[in-house]
């Protein structure tokens, strides 16, 4: 908005802020050429005003810094290995990404003296959010995963709908039946009754499609708050409705077309006469959809309890740290500063009992690095290690196992600035049987702790190497179990305000970092129950208005059976055996696709959880007890009907 894009990041104390932060610090002042005074250490001059970022960007952030300030400061690390950065380029329009990717691909092995095998590619930032996964330097799948599954379980509930629809239509025949004969005798031709139908069937898709974007409108705040997502619908797009409206046609076109063409193939001769169809028959087209639609709720009930299994099964991973009572702060330059005093007087005032600095949490990942060497090495090994920095008392202040040796601890050892710990994936890796004392990138190895969860919680442990030194972006607080939580905190707080006045205490809590790893995944459950629930109840809805069409047409044969002596509970089982068994032939069709799905999902996930015959059963009884009591209530109901008002009439 103001400044010159290109230039307003030449000089090394310049800033560049958003109108959010500009409008904070300044009001309605102009901030261009204004002093900005960050982390009471450095001045600097304001250059250029953003725009504030839109909602939907991966970019958060309220200001930016030119590169070469962290690069004066002496905080960049210019080994080619070192993963901890994203690089983006901006190509020119003619360029082929192919031939750019093939140039640059060996830039980490050409600039390094060791024999690197990583390369680097670029990758579009417009795939980075939905397909920002990859597996071996090939993309795999990202956010997008997770779009697809709703698709498809959305398009699955549909498909239950229109099913739902060509069976009551066509179950619905004999009403129309006389009429499409009548229709034809006078001339009509079969086009024109296709047609006719079809036209119906749109028009109220159309009249659902306006409903349901009503509902939608009304829920979307509830459904942006379940997936954590900020959602808008395009009311103003005209591309919005042509699809939407597209849409709407092809679900009026796809659920009417089949009771079309079955209602105008009538002949008028056998319909004048009462001669229809036989519906009795072995296999027919609305038993085919019955089966179908309970095709899809067993198969979806499978996907939620495989995934509820995976979602409890990471739940119980070990984590091998204590979050309970574990707090982070930033480290501000004044913290950096006076740190030993910080620390001194958070375990005095008894609010703390271990403190340390750390370049991250340890419930989050720094970034990795390849290429470190150790005596007895494979040389095609080329091993990722995450990286981590401590200033000492890591074990203790994190609540971490130590297998061998001790902890870093600057203060008594000024070596161990160029010690290092491992974790027992990285021990594996290494091969050292006694590890204690061996060099690793050249810092040596003084203890070994247990391994614990850094990253995702469906992925297998990953080497770690957790490096002394005195430099941190967080410090580390475990606090006293002697007292509150309420009270260590705001002592905590005190002493942070001590040494760091002017800035706000922002605690971080390693519980709400470890409960994040959950979130998304969480949603995902959470929707899927949710889908998994609705195709249910239009499966049901289905299967009770087909029970109760069947039941009022064979409302005068139950008087007669019943007349003749049978029970409720022989013409209660009369009427609902048939649907019974197309539900249990709905489940033997199921259950071995959804084992082969629940495999197949599984395996995307390195630490996954095992799957039973016990699933299947679980499903296909569920959903057999579902069905019952939804024909059951219809059954009974025409069972216990009084005979002489179906009766009377004849």
């Amino acid at each position: 908005i103001k400044g010159i894009a290109h230039t307003a990041l030449a000089d090394i104390h310049s800033i560049v802020i958003t109108e959010q932060l500009a409008k904070k610090i300044f009001g309605n002042e102009n901030p261009m050429n204004k002093i900005i005074l960050a982390d009471n250490a450095d001045n600097f001059t304001v250059t250029g005003v953003l725009k504030d970022l839109p909602y939907n960007t991966q970019f958060k952030f309220e200001y930016l810094l030119p590169w070469d300030f962290l690069k004066a400061s002496g905080e960049e690390h210019a080994a080619w290995d070192y993963n901890y950065v994203n690089t983006y380029a901006e190509l020119q329009t003619a360029a082929n990404i192919i031939a750019v990717n093939s140039k640059i691909s060996d830039v980490i092995k050409r600039n390094s003296n060791e024999k690197a095998k990583s390369q680097i590619f670029l990758y579009p930032l417009t795939k980075e959010h939905l397909y920002g996964r990859f597996e071996n330097g090939k993309p795999a799948g990202g956010n997008i995963d997770t779009v697809r599954m709703m698709s498809i379980l959305a398009i699955v509930i549909l498909l239950i709908a229109c099913i739902n629809f060509m069976n009551l239509s066509t179950a619905r025949s004999i009403r129309r039946a006389k009429e499409v004969g009548i229709r034809k005798v006078i001339g009509a031709v079969k086009r024109s009754l296709v047609f006719q139908f079809i036209t119906e069937s749109v028009l109220l898709a159309f009249i659902s499609g306006i409903i349901a974007l009503i509902i939608v409108q009304l829920l979307l705040p509830v459904f942006s708050s379940l997936a954590h997502v900020h959602l808008v619908i395009g009311w103003q797009s005209v591309s919005f409705w042509l699809m939407a409206m597209g849409f709407i046609l092809f679900t009026g076109i796809l659920a009417g077309s089949y009771p079309a063409f079955y209602l105008s193939s009538f002949k008028p001769v056998k319909v004048l006469k009462g001669v229809l169809k036989n519906g009795n028959a072995l296999v027919t087209p609305r038993k085919v959809l019955v089966v179908l639609q309970f095709v899809f709720s067993v198969f979806l009930i499978n996907l939620t309890i495989v995934v509820q299994k995976q979602i409890n099964h990471e739940q119980k991973r070990e984590i091998g740290f204590v979050k309970d009572n574990l707090i982070f702060h930033p480290l501000t330059d004044d913290l950096s500063k006076n740190f030993d005093l910080v620390k001194n007087d958070l375990i005095n005032t008894g609010a703390a009992i271990a403190v340390c600095k750390s370049n991250t949490p340890v419930t989050r990942s720094a970034g990795s690095v390849t290429g470190l060497k150790w005596k007895g090495q494979d040389i095609t090994s080329n091993e990722s290690f995450e990286q981590m920095t401590t200033s000492g008392d890591f074990i203790k202040t994190n609540g971490l196992q130590l297998v061998a040796g001790r902890d870093i601890d600057i203060a008594n050892f000024p070596t161990d600035t160029a010690s290092c710990l491992i974790n027992e994936t990285a021990l594996k890796v290494t091969g050292f049987k006694n590890p204690v004392g061996e060099l690793i990138d050249g810092s040596t190895i003084v203890g070994v702790v247990k391994d614990f969860l850094i990253g995702n919680t469906a992925q297998a442990t990953r080497p770690v190497i957790i490096k002394g030194g005195n430099w941190g972006n967080f410090i580390n607080i475990r606090l006293s179990s002697n007292y509150s939580s309420v009270q260590n905190l705001k002592k905590a707080e005190s002493i942070l305000k001590k040494y760091n006045p002017g800035f706000i205490t922002e605690y971080q809590f390693a519980d709400d970092d470890y409960a994040a790893k959950f979130r998304s995944a969480k949603q995902a459950a959470s929707l899927i129950k949710s889908f998994t629930l609705v195709a249910i109840f239009i499966s049901c809805l289905g299967l009770f208005a087909l029970a109760s069409y069947m039941a009022e047409n064979r409302i005068k044969e139950i008087g007669i059976r019943k007349v003749l002596g049978a029970s409720v509970a022989g013409i209660s089982s009369l009427m609902a055996k048939e649907f019974i068994k197309l539900v249990i032939v709905a489940i033997i069709i199921a259950s071995p696709l959804a084992w082969m799905f629940m495999k197949f999902f599984l395996q995307h996930f390195e630490y996954r959880t095992s799957i039973s015959i016990w699933i299947l059963i679980s499903a296909g009884a569920a959903v057999l007890l579902i069905a019952v009591f939804t024909i059951s209530s219809q059954s009974i109901k025409a069972a216990i009907a009084n005979p002489a008002r179906s009766l009377r009439m004849e």
